[in-house]
């Protein structure tokens, strides 16, 4: 139920005890390791991620949720206090350190996002070696939302031309067509909201270009899209957060533990060949029937793979 976002005092009226028992088992979920109770073998740790930040706030500051996600799973959240380097650093390392704990030598071949600079450097930062892939939707997405109503005609030949350029079949052939839609533009005197997004592309086409050598890689925030649309609906059915920031990332991991583990609708599960959950179809494996129980086993040890150690 709260994966349908039941409010609390809902579940007390319909199981008894009182709301905040309901929150502090929540709340509770939010403890573990997300990557370790998700990941069940070291190897199957998704090498292509997607990651975003949501907009959201705490006691009415704006904030940020840094999220992380591969294979249809949310494997990383963690609240930042703005969108700068620093911030943004550290509310992804929580996603590394995971990782790491599970896989020491661990690193992502690839990872998608759009075009922010703080969220570039951080993923550079944690992971040198990680090939960044920007998404081509959002170069969609920024055209469609600025002229699809006031350049109408423009705008659809644009889009088609735009979709051309994301089919190409090799790096070479990808760079001519964005090049021959920058000449298409200037003849068409094409308005600025259309040419600006296309040229800030060519400026950065070798990270658009990284795909062509990373087939696995996302080449678009498709999955991380569907994913922060829940979690959208989530923070909005709480009025966003309330309390302490402490409070703010047990509350949204724990909400992302609960999403990796409940079912899917019966149709999902008939396109997912049978596997019931987002963790169930990435491992390929689930420990028990009931998925409160498989998340509660898959959870043992707080989803590391060793105790933490005696303090000196």
């Amino acid at each position: 139920m709260r994966k349908f976002n039941v409010p609390f005092w809902a579940l007390s009226h319909i199981f008894g005890k009182n709301p905040m028992y309901w929150y502090r088992i929540e709340q509770s979920l939010g403890r573990n390791s997300i990557v370790g109770t998700t990941v069940r073998q070291s190897g199957d740790i998704p090498r292509h991620l997607a990651a975003d930040e949501k907009h959201t706030r705490i006691l009415g500051e704006k904030t940020y949720v840094a999220t992380t996600v591969g294979n249809g799973c949310i494997l990383g959240v963690s609240v930042a206090q703005n969108a700068g380097k620093q911030a943004l650093t550290e509310a992804y390392q929580f996603y590394r350190d995971e990782a790491q704990c599970l896989q020491p030598e661990y690193s992502p071949e690839t990872v998608n996002m759009d075009g922010w600079k703080a969220t570039r450097q951080a993923w550079k930062s944690l992971f040198p070696s990680v090939a960044i892939v920007c998404c081509f939707l959002h170069v969609f997405i920024k055209i469609r939302d600025r002229a699809k109503k006031k350049y109408r005609d423009i705008f659809d030949e644009t889009a088609s031309k735009l979709w051309d350029c994301y089919r190409a079949e090799s790096k070479i052939s990808f760079s001519q067509r964005i090049r021959r839609l920058i000449e298409w533009c200037k003849k068409q005197d094409t308005p600025n909201v259309i040419s600006d997004p296309i040229k800030k592309l060519r400026e950065n086409i070798v990270s658009y270009r990284n795909a062509y050598d990373h087939p696995k890689a996302h080449r678009t925030s498709n999955m991380i899209d569907r994913l922060m649309q829940r979690m959208d609906r989530h923070l909005f059915s709480t009025q966003y957060f309330h309390g302490s920031m402490d409070a703010a990332q047990l509350s949204i991991r724990g909400w992302a533990l609960i999403h990796n583990f409940a079912p899917y609708n019966p149709e999902t599960v008939k396109r997912h060949n049978g596997f019931k959950s987002p963790a169930e179809r990435l491992n390929h494996f689930k420990y028990h029937d009931n998925w409160l129980h498989n998340l509660y086993i898959s959870a043992s040890l707080g989803g590391y793979r060793s105790p933490p150690q005696n303090p000196i």
